[in-house]
């Protein structure tokens, strides 16, 4: 998609959406993954059996260049649900435990405005992970998540999701209103440092074996690692291997999920008239991904599936599209506007699917990453054209954070511990370079597609670095983002500046910042 608008020419994008959209669909199902990527036979897998995603990409209209805003959980739904980046809701980080994070007040989402703006009309519906919060903020007229539930029989058991999916649907059907049904699943996200007894991604959970206990409706696959292919991102060693086999594995089991709800959808008489969207919330937890502004921990699957007869199926978009875009489509989709003095950053995918938008060098999508766990304070902001990507690393003094079910993989292990004993990194990076980043880095994803060389000090891409920094500086302020004056000044917007704010300089240009240390003693702490 173009460059994201004025936030107060949305409303008229909006309506004239809704115009065009006169026999746009009455109800949106959104299928939403945990922590997948590209592992599917749409984006071209060949190892991980997706039958049902295919057939899905078949009969809809299938993103290339689809990017969430934000690579952690619950800032990601968050994002989804409100239309806005996590700095502008206020859902910073993981919202769960004692430190959990939660939207500002005056924050609304999806189900609120939905309920509110067709006067009960249509009904909201939320199944499987929801994870954030508040409560009141994210008010679904019908909800079944782990709440009410533990989080795999909820997430993981796809008999139980069809179940309550057949529940709500028949409500649905019997009280005559349109729907919005979220389905969370949790699959494939990593579970080996909780139930590690279950495998690394719960992959033996309900699988039938010995002490596993069964989902009804899941055939598990089998895959032998011995005969994957490692994405080039990823360590080439069997280690990886066999974590990829026990992804796919639970990617199978989500997989087998969707084709459930997809029969559910079509038995109820509903389907004719449904959008059905299929993404994930952010990337893999791999090095490189989740919690990462890097490629794959912010490029997301998208498959959006319309039952009007003149749009797009079995093609492919390279729209620029980001996962902000999910709110306006769906109040597009349900010709609904926003309240007035909503603010959102995003704009309807609807149009591309009867039409693919003119490619423009300068279309660009955003991101903004601040915490995923409370202990993992590391800031960043991005933007990402069709050509670059330029990343702003706000604490950049600091050692970029490990988050606790990666740390415990044998993925991360296996290059902590090469570090350690002084062996050579099975990785294309080094432990040092993930861990001690610029604050600036920029990168030519046509020529570089896994970010392997900074280009910010070459002088030939000076230009292309002015015109990114001051492109995510004006959406920062757009976004009304509090950190957009850091980390070399501070933002001043009361008093005598409420009304044209500004950056106080800190004077970190007259101060000679001390070198990095090295990664040394390392005796002291405990390995797993």
């Amino acid at each position: 998609m173009p460059l994201r608008p004025p936030l107060a020419s949305l409303l008229l994008l909006l309506l004239l959406g809704s115009v065009r959209c006169a026999q746009s669909p009455q109800n949106v199902l959104l299928l939403l993954a945990d922590d997948a990527g590209f592992e599917m036979g749409a984006y071209l897998n060949k190892y991980c059996q997706t039958p049902n995603l295919d057939a899905l990409a078949s009969n809809g209209l299938l993103f290339n260049n689809a990017f969430t805003s934000v690579s952690s959980c619950s800032p990601s739904r968050a994002q989804l649900l409100t239309g806005q980046a996590s700095h502008a809701s206020g859902m910073y980080g993981l919202h769960q435990g004692v430190h959990n994070f939660n939207v500002l007040p005056e924050v609304s989402s999806l189900s609120n405005v939905l309920r509110e703006q067709s006067q009960g009309r249509i009904l909201s519906g939320i199944i499987g992970k929801k994870h954030v919060g508040a409560a009141s903020n994210f008010f679904f007229d019908f909800e079944q998540t782990e709440e009410q539930h533990s989080i795999n029989q909820i997430g993981r058991n796809i008999t139980k999701i069809k179940e309550y999916a057949h529940e709500f649907l028949a409500r649905a059907k019997a009280e005559a209103r349109s729907f919005f049904l979220l389905v969370g699943f949790h699959d494939p996200h990593r579970c080996g440092h909780i139930t590690p007894q279950y495998g690394e991604f719960c992959e033996r959970w309900g699988s039938g074996e010995e002490g596993m206990g069964t989902i009804p409706d899941w055939k598990p696959i089998y895959y032998d690692w011995r005969n994957l292919e490692v994405p080039a991102w990823l360590p080439d060693t069997d280690v990886v291997r066999q974590e990829l086999a026990a992804q796919y594995m639970t990617i199978s089991r989500l997989d087998q999920g969707v084709g459930l709800l997809l029969r559910e959808l079509q038995e109820s008489g509903l389907a004719e008239d449904t959008l059905v969207i299929y993404t994930s919330d952010n990337g893999p937890p791999f090095p490189g991904g989740r919690t990462n502004l890097y490629e794959r921990g912010i490029r997301s699957p998208l498959i959006l599936s319309s039952p009007q007869a003149d749009a797009r199926r079995h093609e492919t978009s390279a729209a620029m599209a980001s996962l902000l875009d999910i709110y306006p489509s769906v109040l597009d989709a349900l010709q609904l506007l926003p309240p007035n003095g909503t603010r959102f950053s995003g704009q309807s995918l609807l149009p591309v699917l009867y039409k693919e938008p003119e490619p423009v060098e300068s279309d660009a999508v955003f991101g903004s990453q601040s915490y995923h766990e409370v202990t993992m304070a590391y800031p960043m902001r991005m933007v990402r054209n069709r050509r670059y990507k330029l990343i702003h690393n706000l604490n950049y003094w600091a050692d970029f954070p490990i988050d606790q079910d990666f740390y415990t993989s044998p993925t991360f292990q296996q290059i902590l511990n090469a570090t350690i004993n002084k062996q050579p990194s099975p990785w294309y990076r080094t432990l040092q370079q993930y861990y001690q980043r610029p604050e600036w880095e920029l990168y030519d994803i046509k020529a570089d597609a896994l970010e392997r060389f900074n280009l910010v000090d070459k002088p030939k891409y000076s230009a292309t670095l002015k015109q990114l920094r001051q492109k995510l500086f004006k959406w920062q302020v757009d976004t009304e983002d509090p950190w957009r004056c850091a980390p070399h000044a501070v933002l001043q917007d009361q008093g005598v500046f409420k009304k044209e704010p500004v950056c106080l300089t800190l004077g970190h240009e007259a101060l000679q910042r001390p070198r990095r240390r090295k990664l040394t003693q390392y005796e002291q702490y405990i390995i797993v």
